[in-house]
């Protein structure tokens, strides 16, 4: 039997799961209905459906939950679309980062309804699979996680909102995801009027191309206002719309620095960019690659600089690192020392990017082991979870309050997300 166009809707409501199925039959799809995720979980396994519609809020689990047990369960082999009539920027942003490929608000819309279950079905068949290469970011597995959450977002066809740290490497990520052959746009302060003057007419330029923002929060407020519209857009000009900001956005929106129609746009596509000291194996590709890149680079660099320059923990992260190496290449072969490389890098080639514990740690005094051994063990935690809180709190075993303080007590910077910021406990 061909399942191809089988769909499984999951409502506690009767009149949803009613006005879904008949709206969806009428199409030519062959729907089931569960009323709560113990009927989902049987169905899902009994049919094998082409698609999930989910709802988020139902008595027994929620959907985002269920959503998350398939995903841990390696059951999320087919693409599922979320559904609310009270949802939040948050549980969109965390079903999107579980694998959710869409998200539509209650009450349904039959165009749009119709127009997200035949997306995601081809996302299901692989017909319209994003294609997200990072691998000039390195290798590692914090990099292919970054890979795949950022195809997630891009199959939902939402704006992609990097966040992380300064330097982390934005322009790096916006870059890969440029198509060849297509227009490349790139948005800073008073470098584009039309942002805010004829946004409709940039669209028009960018169309299945690429419109980068370096910086979202050096726009100006008309000009957020305009990248808004952007977003609200994109997807119908077939073009992607990659943002990027150091700071969290949603205490900029309660600080007055970013426009309210900005925010609710930009978040449920955001994911977090790994620091350079949480990825110390892509360190020596990255090494390779940009000094290949720089003007009269020359001579390739001694194995002992590139050894120091690899066990840096880079605050400043590829930012910093490329303007090492660019005043490496300016100094040339007579000014590479250890010296010289320190005084780059602040008297700071220290090899503690590593959570490995070294002999002198265990002449220290026992307070300054100790601090010495949790600042390596939540820096190694963040960056494994790729700055997630509530899973750095979780894998720690402390309260997300708790957390923050001590993060801060041992001079750790973090990113925190906008369903943190909203959570009563932090």
């Amino acid at each position: 039997m061909n399942r191809s166009k089988d769909i499984l809707v999951v409502d506690d409501e009767v009149g949803i799961r009613e006005l879904l199925s008949e709206i969806l039959a009428d199409e030519g799809y062959a729907v089931r209905c569960a009323e709560n995720a113990q009927q989902a979980r049987a169905m899902r396994s009994d049919c094998q459906p082409a698609l999930v519609l989910l709802d988020i809020w139902m008595p027994d689990t929620d959907g985002v939950s269920l959503l998350r047990e398939w995903a841990a369960n390696g059951q999320l082999t087919m693409p599922v679309v979320m559904m609310s009539g009270h949802g939040t920027i948050e549980t969109a942003v965390e079903a999107t980062r579980i694998g959710a490929v869409d998200f539509l608000e209650k009450p349904v819309g039959l165009q749009k309804l119709l127009a997200t279950v035949q997306r995601a079905l081809k996302l299901g068949t692989g017909g319209e699979r994003s294609e997200v290469d990072l691998s000039i970011l390195g290798g590692s597995s914090s990099i292919g996680e970054l890979a795949r959450q950022v195809r997630q977002v891009l199959d939902a066809r939402l704006a992609l909102l990097l966040t992380g740290e300064p330097g982390a490497g934005y322009d790096w990520c916006a870059r890969a995801l440029h198509r060849e052959g297509t227009p490349w746009i790139v948005l800073e302060r008073d470098h584009h009027p039309r942002l805010a003057s004829n946004p409709l007419g940039m669209l028009e330029e960018a169309r299945e191309g690429v419109i980068f923002c370096r910086d979202v929060l050096g726009l100006s407020r008309v000009e957020q206002r305009g990248l808004a519209f952007l977003a609200a857009k994109a997807a119908k000009f077939e073009l992607r719309l990659v943002c990027a900001s150091a700071e969290p956005l949603a205490q900029a929106a309660n600080e007055g620095r970013l426009d309210a129609t900005l925010l609710p746009a930009l978040l449920p596509g955001q994911v977090v960019v790994p620091p350079l000291r949480s990825r110390p194996e892509d360190l020596p590709g990255l090494i390779d690659r940009i000094w290949s890149r720089i003007p009269g680079s020359g001579a390739a660099l001694p194995n002992e600089i590139k050894t120091a320059l690899c066990a840096s923990r880079w605050p400043g992260n590829l930012a910093q690192l490329e303007a090492v190496l660019a005043n490496l290449a300016l100094v040339g072969p007579s000014g590479w020392s250890t010296v010289q490389l320190q005084g780059l890098l602040g008297n700071q080639a220290a090899p503690m990017a590593q959570p490995t514990l070294k002999g002198e740690f265990f002449g220290l005094p026992l307070r300054e082991a100790r601090e010495s051994f949790e600042r390596l063990y939540f820096e190694h935690l963040l960056g494994r979870e790729q700055q997630n809180m509530s899973r750095v709190a979780e894998k720690a075993g402390l309260e997300r309050t708790h957390l923050y303080r001590k993060l801060k007590q041992l001079g750790i910077r973090f990113a925190r997300r906008h369903e943190e910021n909203h959570d009563p406990k932090a």
